[in-house]
């Protein structure tokens, strides 16, 4: 049940704490923080710029939105798989974006003590469950250590992480012991089982094309293959990989993948842009010219009944030993 209570938001303003760590809250942030850079007809996030490549507007959001029910659908209306209860637990989710699950969590939780989100950007919304909050914050930096979560939910955060065996070293010497890490996100290769995505396709060409730019700026789009290494070396156990295929397009005969697959396949037209402006432009310097040729490609491509996209989506699960 939502509250009438508002939103507060506490911005560290010396960047030296994560979430839950800094004692600023209230209304009244930072003017870095909202002071957007504007570019490609797109507003952009202005706390550590250039961390996150992609845009923060309202389309943005909605986009981010839509990719939140995809997962949740592909999940069987679930937020999480780890064998965990959020009843009168503390629980972190870093990148919170629009703070959608989050809020899901304490709709779906009421007993649930904390509910904690962090991200780049304020633009969470202002009426949220009151076991809800949100915070200002990079989540790269140092932790001040506070107290520690139960759970710890990293979702859908390719291109925006410089340092992942760091930052899940970060997870685990935060989280209670038996606490549980749960990490979500799409292998950003995708295939089709029947050969219809042709490695030439645009859409192959879009996503060879992030992956190189986010090399670039060393912040890996395709984290999710390496998670189980990562989350071994850091000291988790218990660890749990779960796969589903999110499909693109209506050509799934189930009926939740092909609502899965409509969503996905507007991910792809809306979102191309979005995409592509910054990290093709900036980084790979391609013309203006070629980057809207690339994205009219995309959008055709997603469209078409003939070819079957798949993305593989990975849920890896992870426990902190008892004896930690």
């Amino acid at each position: 049940m939502m509250t009438d209570q508002p939103l507060e938001i506490a911005v560290d303003e010396e960047i030296a704490s994560v979430a839950g760590t800094t004692t600023t809250t209230g209304t009244s942030l930072a003017s870095s923080v909202l002071q957007y850079e504007f570019k490609y007809g797109r507003r952009y996030h202005a706390y550590q710029a250039g961390s996150y490549a992609f845009p923060n507007d309202e389309p943005e959001q909605d986009r981010l939105d839509m990719v939140h029910h995809v997962y949740y659908r592909g999940l069987n209306n679930r937020l999480f798989l780890a064998p965990f209860n959020p009843d009168g637990k503390r629980i972190l989710d870093i990148g919170t974006g629009t703070g959608i699950w989050a809020i899901q969590l304490g709709d779906h939780y009421p007993k649930a003590a904390e509910i904690l989100g962090n991200d780049l950007s304020p633009i969470q919304p202002a009426w949220v469950p009151p076991n809800v909050s949100f915070i200002i914050d990079d989540v790269e930096k140092p932790w001040v250590q506070g107290e520690p979560y139960d759970f710890i939910h990293c979702r859908y955060m390719a291109g925006s992480i410089k340092d992942w065996p760091r930052l899940i070293e970060q997870c685990y010497a935060n989280l209670k012991p038996g606490g549980w890490l749960e990490l979500q996100e799409t292998t950003n290769r995708p295939y089709s089982e029947d050969g219809s995505l042709k490695p030439d396709s645009y859409i192959n060409k879009m996503m060879d094309g992030l992956i190189e730019a986010c090399d670039k700026i060393g912040r890996t789009m395709d984290p999710a293959p390496s998670f189980e290494k990562w989350v071994n070396q850091a000291g988790f156990n218990k660890v749990s990989k779960q796969t589903v295929k999110l499909p693109v397009g209506v050509w799934p005969k189930d009926s939740r993948l092909k609502e899965c697959g409509v969503l996905m396949r507007a991910n792809l037209v809306e979102g191309v842009e979005a995409f592509t402006a910054a990290l093709f432009g900036e980084v790979l310097k391609w013309p203006r010219e070629e980057v809207e040729a690339l994205n009219a490609g995309v959008r055709a491509e997603s469209v078409r009944n003939d070819i079957h996209p798949i993305f593989d989506f990975h849920i890896i699960s992870a426990q902190k030993p008892l004896e930690a």
